[in-house]
């Protein structure tokens, strides 16, 4: 919170004296050149506004993230609103469904089913591996 507060900052210095110059007119400056001048800076106004977003979804949430407890590893969709999600909890694994407005838990499993990301064995993965190889020769 406190970094969007640093960078809003800034765009309230510039944004004070473009709302001045537009509510006070200029003498011997043409109602042509005021419209241009607001214009103008209404365009910066907005790009900056596009340009701060852009950054803070390229930061992402600014609480930190580690030691994080509950991991979706895999769902599957039933339907346009209902799907069947596999949840790690701890060292316990939940086979949870969902539905809007109910999720309920359908069975949780004895022994953890493996996820390829740990065990890097997933099709993608395979098939980048098969491509790293092809480059890496000469």
């Amino acid at each position: 919170m406190r970094l969007r507060w640093l960078l809003a900052a800034p765009l309230a210095g510039l944004a004070l004296p473009l709302t001045a110059a537009a509510a006070e007119p200029v003498p011997g400056v043409s109602l042509a050149g005021q419209l241009a001048q607001m214009g103008l800076g209404l365009v910066v106004v907005v790009g900056l506004i596009f340009l701060l977003g852009y950054l803070m979804r390229r930061v992402g949430p600014l609480a930190p993230q580690g030691g994080q407890h509950i991991r979706v590893i895999s769902t599957l969709p039933l339907g346009p609103r209902d799907r069947l999600a596999l949840v790690q909890v701890g060292d316990q694994q939940l086979l949870l469904g969902i539905s809007p407005g109910r999720i309920s838990t359908l069975h949780v499993l004895d022994e953890p089913v493996l996820d390829d990301t740990e065990t890097g064995s997933g099709d993608f993965a395979r098939k980048l591996q098969a491509i790293l190889k092809r480059e890496q020769k000469p």
